[in-house]
């Protein structure tokens, strides 16, 4: 049983460990929001809470970059600063996603923002996977002499 589960571990490893990370880094995403509106900024200001925001996304997106490169996609890419940016950017437009998914699911057809909100983080995380994988830390061949 024990070695069952072992094989289906390393044959699907890189998608486990990519749920795993991403649930981390939700956990750090909100951590840092939660702490921001709790102590420091008011989140019933709209300037407040936007900064909130921002800073549980830059959090989020620093832990995702680094736990993605080392236990999910184990990226061997020397440019780390370039691989970081293309990730960040990556991030950013999947931050698009989610903002046009919501826009239209809750303001245009009026469905409810927390099922539009579960909607969009499938299609999100989906996203972000399909780049990740194929466009940030993509695999190289090494060029034989």
């Amino acid at each position: 049983m024990k070695e069952k589960i072992l094989g289906l571990y390393k044959k699907y490893e890189e998608m486990i460990n990519y749920v795993i990370v991403g649930g981390l880094t939700t956990l750090v995403s909100w951590m840092v929001y939660f702490a921001s509106v709790y102590t420091f900024l008011d989140a019933n200001d709209g300037v407040q809470l936007q900064i909130a925001n921002i800073l549980s996304w830059i959090a989020g997106v620093t832990f995702a970059y680094v736990t993605n490169r080392k236990f999910v996609f184990k990226s061997k890419e020397k440019n780390i600063l370039k691989e970081a940016a293309q990730f960040s950017a990556s991030r950013l437009s999947t931050l698009f996603l989610d903002m046009i998914v919501m826009f239209v699911m809750v303001t245009v057809m009026g469905i409810h923002d927390g099922i539009s909100k579960i909607v969009s983080a499938v299609l999100v995380t989906v996203a972000n996977y399909v780049i990740s994988k194929f466009f940030v830390f993509k695999k190289r061949k090494d060029k034989a002499a």
